[in-house]
């Protein structure tokens, strides 16, 4: 837990807008609840149910706030909750517009508890849920733009375009893997004397619609739908619960609306407030197994989402294992790492080099580096030179050669790349590296190039190499005009890079800034090639 002094450290500073007023966003909205004897469980702890209304709610007040319209809740990412709240204590809900594409728009939400005896504060869960615009009629809405001021806004933003990519990419990554996935997988299945039958989970409720179910639209609402989700799910608790919500017409009983499909997942703990294991459950022939095989594919990208994403950078390795089925999350995390690097303040100008601007930001125990020029090529024909990593050679003479091993997919490439190493037990040094790039999601979007270490299993150690990795690196490339574009090369140092950077900063050589004139020199020869990347 975090003290409320400590919270605060972590906050953004204020925004001062050129008339002297502190910024407030535009779409953001507060909530604070006192958490009473009726939003608990039968434990006194606040149901998930509750949680998740309080939650929809704020964050479609904050939806229409930027759409002037009514919203209606799309969907809601995979939402972790770290703690349990208890009758007591307080729950501050905070949700504003991260982003807006076309008719529909990204809500952050952000849930902080309080105990008022103590002055605790701690976090609870961070949440993204997508809202669509609902207009008059059959007319959809042409929402506004988001216009982002602060650094977190401008963070945020930007990666919002990649949650959307990751969640359009979620069936299919399902389907992948369900398809290579059979239930004599686990093992001793069968020989599972405690197995229980799928059947006697089974849990079915029907909730008449009243108007204390309905929001301000006079409509059942997601953050209602959700909570009976979650009481259903809470009766049947075992592990993975599924949960398919329908609507039945009065006038018709037989006509029935699929409204929503949810997964919940409930872990089991003992007296002492330890985990238990659950017993397995024998999924029932036809449907039964198609669901558990689905269940077992979602726990898998559960956990890989959660340990590519919130990998912490200290962790060695910094790489982490690549397969077909964690390749969207690993892409997403290696282009959400570059946005997040480039978004931050306080880069401190070290030295100018010809066109050639080299920047340090220096943050606890991590230095990154930032590089700047502007070169008279167009931005699409650069972007298309600089994702081509086997030409790479032949401009930086950092790296002597970057070998393609595998091309993922038209955006994701894996290189074998070997360079000069600053080992002196070792002449040479590896990688295997992740490329992943971007074209813009929007007018005013950068186009985008990363580099991230990922561990291949058809590139293992070569004997005489010293295998170094990539914590985070990569491309930033803006169109100032149509036929000038500013380059941005920004790296997290790790051992290494290090040691070439920092002659560069110390001033014992400008290697950087002569790579940077050589990647100029290379652009404007080629800037009237046709070209295709691998």
């Amino acid at each position: 837990m975090l003290e409320i002094k400590e919270m605060e450290k972590l906050e953004e500073p204020l925004f001062i807008l050129e008339n002297g007023d502190v910024y407030t966003n535009p779409t953001e909205v507060k909530m604070s609840q006192l958490i009473l004897p009726c939003h608990a469980n039968h434990r006194g702890e606040l149901s998930a149910g509750q949680l998740l209304k309080w939650m929809d709610t704020t964050a479609c007040l904050s939806a229409e706030r930027h759409a002037n319209c009514p919203c209606v809740t799309a969907s809601v990412d995979d939402i972790d909750f770290e703690h349990t709240l208890s009758i007591g204590q307080v729950v501050n809900i905070k949700a504003k517009v991260n982003r807006a594409f076309n008719t529909s728009l990204e809500v952050g939400i952000a849930v902080i508890c309080e105990d008022p005896l103590s002055g605790t504060q701690w976090k609870v869960c961070k949440a993204f849920a997508t809202f669509v615009a609902k207009g008059s009629g059959l007319w959809k809405v042409q929402l506004k733009p988001v216009i982002p001021r602060t650094s977190e806004e401008q963070m945020e933003y930007s990666i919002a375009a990649e949650r959307r990519r990751m969640r359009l990419h979620h069936l299919e990554t399902i389907k992948d893997l369900v398809s290579t996935c059979t239930i004599r997988d686990e093992q001793n299945f069968e020989e599972s004397q405690s197995a229980v039958p799928a059947g006697t989970t089974r849990v079915e409720s029907i909730e008449l619609v009243l108007p204390p179910h309905a929001n301000h639209q006079s409509n059942t609402f997601g953050g209602q739908i959700m909570a009976w989700m979650e009481s259903v799910a809470t009766i049947s608790a075992s592990f993975e619960v599924g949960v398919c919500a329908e609507a039945y017409h009065q006038e018709d009983w037989e006509r029935k609306t699929h409204i929503n499909s949810a997964f919940l997942t409930f872990v089991m703990l003992d007296k002492d407030g330890e985990l238990s294991t659950l017993p397995c459950i024998k999924p029932e022939p036809g449907d039964g197994e198609r669901r558990y095989r689905e269940a077992r594919a979602r726990k898998k990208i559960r956990l890989d989402r959660k340990y590519i994403i919130s990998r912490k950078q200290t962790e060695v390795p910094l790489s982490v294992p690549w397969d077909p089925s964690n390749q969207v999350y690993l892409s997403y995390n290696n282009i959400s790492a570059l946005k997040m690097l480039a978004a931050k303040q306080n880069w401190v100008l070290n030295c100018t080099h010809n066109k050639a601007k080299l920047f340090t930001l220096e943050e606890g125990q991590f230095l990154s580096f930032k590089a700047e020029m502007s070169v008279s090529v167009n931005v699409k024909q650069v972007f298309m030179l600089l994702s081509d990593m086997s030409r790479r050679h032949e401009w930086d003479t950092h790296y002597q050669k970057f070998e393609l091993i595998q091309k993922v997919d038209e955006d994701d490439v894996i290189y074998h790349v070997i360079s000069p190493s600053v080992d002196k037990e070792s002449q040479f040094q590896d990688f295997v590296l992740l490329a992943s790039r971007r074209v813009p999601c929007a007018d005013g979007d950068p186009y985008l190039i990363a580099l991230r270490s990922v561990r291949l299993a058809a590139a293992p150690p070569i004997e005489g190499l010293v295998r170094s990795e990539v914590l985070c690196a990569g491309f930033t490339l803006w169109e100032e005009e149509v036929t000038r574009t500013r380059i941005t090369y920004y790296i997290q140092a790790t051992p290494g890079v290090l040691p070439y950077i920092t002659r560069d900063i110390t001033g014992l050589s400008a290697d950087l800034c002569k790579v940077f004139e050589a990647c100029n020199k290379f652009l404007e020869q080629n800037k009237n090639v046709d070209y295709v990347v691998l």
